[in-house]
């Protein structure tokens, strides 16, 4: 299945992004009249027919609407530090769309190298990984902000979790094992050098659980994924 991105119209109907049109068009040759899937962000599959096949602006009239298309039993929030080389974020936020996640927000620690970054491109990669993993809803990229500001702002009722590589912790997989039906997960990757002691007291004091991920020693982008594959694999069924 292809899948592609376009919004409502005031009309009802769906039109597709340039790109996108471009490439349904162009690409793959789809003419007037041709079925296709489309979505927009929101987490609906609109099962749609091209009433125009203009590269530059194609048009399409919705058929059918499956809502929840691609969606996981939960709702994950990756709080990840971001890395200093920034290939190697983008290629986290990018499998870790795949896998399933819905919002990534960059936090910036005392140790943070990086401080500052364009979500722009972070946003078109999660577009792409979307569609290409046959999901409907877009994750929120969310702009960079303190560890401080994230750590006060988490709803305290989510299983907040912080990974960190020293002291005493649970095994994420634990932690995860005893989510008692809570469906809201918040993680906490640090940066390269990991979280300040004064950080890790900071979040144990507001009700953070400590985890480790195991024995290895992971890059931050390694053990972000980690975890974004730890809660695919132990989530329970919808």
């Amino acid at each position: 299945m292809e899948i592609f991105y376009g919004t409502l119209d005031a009309s009802g109907a769906v039109r597709l992004a340039w790109q996108d049109a471009q490439h349904c068009v162009r690409v793959l040759r789809h003419r007037a009249g041709d079925e296709i899937a489309v979505m927009d962000g929101s987490g609906s599959l609109y099962h749609c027919r091209l009433l125009s096949a203009d590269p530059r602006e194609a048009v399409a009239e919705i058929l059918s609407e499956e809502s929840g298309f691609g969606a996981h039993p939960y709702h994950l929030t990756m709080a990840v530090c971001p890395t200093k080389n920034m290939d190697r974020y983008e290629w986290f936020c990018e499998k870790a769309v795949e896998i399933g996640v819905d919002a990534i927000v960059p936090i910036i620690g005392e140790r943070s190298e990086r401080r500052t970054l364009h979500p722009e491109r972070l946003e078109r990669l999660a577009l792409s990984a979307a569609k290409q993993s046959l999901k409907a809803r877009i994750p929120r990229i969310a702009d960079a902000m303190p560890l401080r500001d994230y750590l006060a702002a988490a709803p305290p009722e989510a299983l907040r979790l912080m990974a960190y590589c020293h002291g005493e912790r649970k095994s994420l997989a634990e932690s995860l094992a005893g989510m008692d039906g809570k469906r809201e997960i918040h993680i906490l990757i640090g940066p390269e050098g990991d979280f300040s002691d004064a950080e890790i007291r900071d979040a144990l004091a507001r009700g953070w659980q400590p985890v480790h991920l195991g024995a290895s020693r992971l890059r931050t982008e390694t053990a972000a994924v980690v975890a974004v594959t730890a809660v695919y694999l132990a989530a329970p069924e919808a």
